[in-house]
């Protein structure tokens, strides 16, 4: 390719996306009749397409299929809900919206993600309309959870930080809600909004930042308060790393071009780190991120899908051209990175009093599923909380939960709440457990190769008798799991992670950097898992002997020589 068509928008034939995309009439699409439709629980793969941008996906039962099949009956078709909340926050009442919602149409689970969102999961298409109404109805909303835009602004939850939480919080919002798709199809179809006739308004008056085809593919958020890197900012497309001066939020340091997906076994798909490339000041958060997406809008590629993300954009291109294609848009320059530290991208368990007295605890969900298992109540447990608490609650980036601003007078009601009904920190828990995520994976994802949610636990159940051993039970390693190598649970920065091959096989990695700032390598390749556990063993142990004072387990994996470090991802597969 010449560098005349390295820096021209892509003039290529566009993928099927984008004509789908193109023709739906700023996603309206046939999602009306479409979903009038008795004769099948499911809808056709152009809307489909559409659906997301709505907020939902097509899945089906996957444990079912073959029993559905023998039976000559069409797969179990259901659809997947993703509720936006900016930086994961919610009322107590809105709490009980969506648990009440679980519990008529989605299973009576929750699921909290890692991008500090709600999905549920398993509702038929007669109760989608309806699920969508009110969730509306509680000021919540499910457009562009999904789809080529941008998704949920991820924040920083964790209050006890710094009194500029609050200030960071309100501009992750207003990024996000500039960002917001302008079609009124969204109202049309969902809502019973009054349809703009034919729909044939300007292109500039539907959507000013997106235009007709929106994105060539999904657009990620993050903002972070050093030192937590809670939001794992260098997995995000464009990321905002507050700095504070003396309690006072001074502006952001700017990171772009971070991304976890990949395809297995193809070496031009890879996931990417972002790089810092300057500083800006908050009232010039929103105008930067606007600009950052319309560049994206206009040179990604809208021909090979898998090509599309903004990592590729920049790396095609190089740093330097995105930073003054940049800078032109603005019409003003960037100033020089500010320093700033990172200690961790976890979670801190617990109570903690935070600014103006007020407290917070948080609770450690196991993979982010908010059902009643048995004693533990969870679901059961949160909902009675919600019915008396008069704070928030806050989503973390790692699939726990917050009950955040708690008065000191219903600090005690609450702390006996959550015995009452087995609602816990982790403090049982090894510190492994504590720093585990997963993906939803199977039964209802299409993409999933290998279960992950429902065996991380199980895995980690075999893992902690070797960390017990080696005394280690109270060492952070942060572990993940995903069904596919699309990064759903960002598994490609964490010291040690599993990536689903096959049905009962992973990819092994090592060598994640502790606080999300470096991508792991592979170690072993399609193993079971008792290989999984032969192989570990042995690190483990020599970690626990070897290791020097302070050093995290996907250092010292480098340090030992099991994997090769590696900081950009045109590193990861060689």
């Amino acid at each position: 390719m010449s560098d005349n068509n390295l820096l021209s928008p892509n003039s290529a034939p566009h993928s099927e996306v984008e004509h789908i995309k193109k023709s739906s009439n700023y996603l309206r699409g046939s999602l009306v009749e479409t979903l009038q439709d008795v004769i099948t629980g499911s809808i056709p793969e152009d809307d489909n397409r559409l659906m997301k941008f709505h907020g939902s996906y097509m899945q089906d039962d996957r444990d079912l299929r073959n029993e559905r099949n023998k039976q000559k009956l069409e797969p179990a078709y259901q659809f997947m809900l993703r509720v936006r909340a900016a930086g994961g926050v919610v009322t107590p009442e809105q709490w009980l919206v969506l648990d009440e919602l679980a519990q008529k149409y989605a299973g009576d689970t929750i699921r909290l993600t890692t991008r500090q969102s709600f999905q549920l999961h398993g509702i038929i298409k007669w109760n989608l309309k309806k699920t969508i109404q009110e969730v509306n109805e509680a000021l919540l909303s499910t457009l562009a959870a999904c789809g080529d835009v941008n998704r949920n602004v991820m924040c920083n939850p964790n209050p006890y930080q710094s009194e500029a939480h609050a200030e960071v919080y309100e501009w992750a919002r207003q990024i996000s809600e500039h960002l917001n798709p302008r079609t009124k199809a969204y109202y049309e179809i969902w809502l019973d909004g009054e349809k703009v006739l034919d729909s044939q308004e300007s292109e500039i008056e539907q959507e000013p930042i997106y235009g007709p085809v929106y994105l060539p593919r999904k657009f990620k958020i993050g903002v972070a308060i050093p030192p937590s890197n809670d939001v794992d900012v260098f997995s995000q497309d464009l990321g905002f790393i507050a700095i504070l001066e003396d309690g006072h939020l001074k502006g952001f340091n700017v990171t772009v071009g971070g991304g976890m997906g990949m395809s297995h076994g193809d070496p031009l798909t890879y996931p990417q780190v972002a790089q810092v490339i300057g500083f800006c000041k908050p009232e010039q958060a929103v105008d930067l991120a606007e600009k950052t997406v319309t560049i994206q809008r206009d040179y990604g590629d809208r021909a090979v899908r898998k090509h599309a993300r903004f990592k590729y954009t920049i790396d095609d291109r190089g740093i330097d051209w995105f930073i003054g294609e940049l800078h032109d848009r603005l019409g003003w320059k960037l100033e020089e990175a500010r320093p700033y530290h990172f200690d961790h991208n976890g979670d801190r368990y617990g109570w903690v009093k935070g600014p103006g007295g007020k407290w917070h605890l948080t609770l450690f969900i196991q993979n982010g599923r908010i059902k009643d298992d048995g004693d533990y109540r969870l679901m059961t447990g949160l909902r009675e909380i919600a019915k008396v608490h008069t704070g928030d609650f806050r989503l973390t980036g790692n699939q726990n939960l917050i009950i955040g601003n708690v008065s000191t007078q219903k600090k005690k009601k609450i702390e006996e709440m959550a015995r009452q009904y087995g609602l816990t920190d982790g403090s049982q828990h090894t510190a492994l457990r504590r720093n585990s995520m997963a993906c939803v994976a199977l039964p209802t994802c299409g993409l999933a190769m290998a279960e992950s949610e429902r065996y991380l636990p199980t895995l980690i159940d075999h893992i902690e008798p070797m960390i017990q051993e080696a005394g280690l039970q109270d060492e952070d390693i942060v572990i993940r799991m995903t069904g596919c190598p699309n990064g759903c649970a960002r598994p490609m920065l964490a010291e040690l992670a599993f990536i689903g091959k096959a049905p009962g096989k992973y990819n092994m990695y090592l060598g994640g950097g502790f606080t999300g700032n470096r991508l792991n390598k592979l170690y072993k390749e399609n193993i079971g898992e008792e290989e999984i556990l032969s192989s570990l063993g042995p690190i483990i142990s020599r970690y626990a002997k070897e290791r020097t004072p302070g050093e995290h387990f996907g250092d010292f994996t480098i340090r030992a020589g099991y994997v090769k470090e590696v900081r950009c991802g045109q590193e990861f597969h060689s």
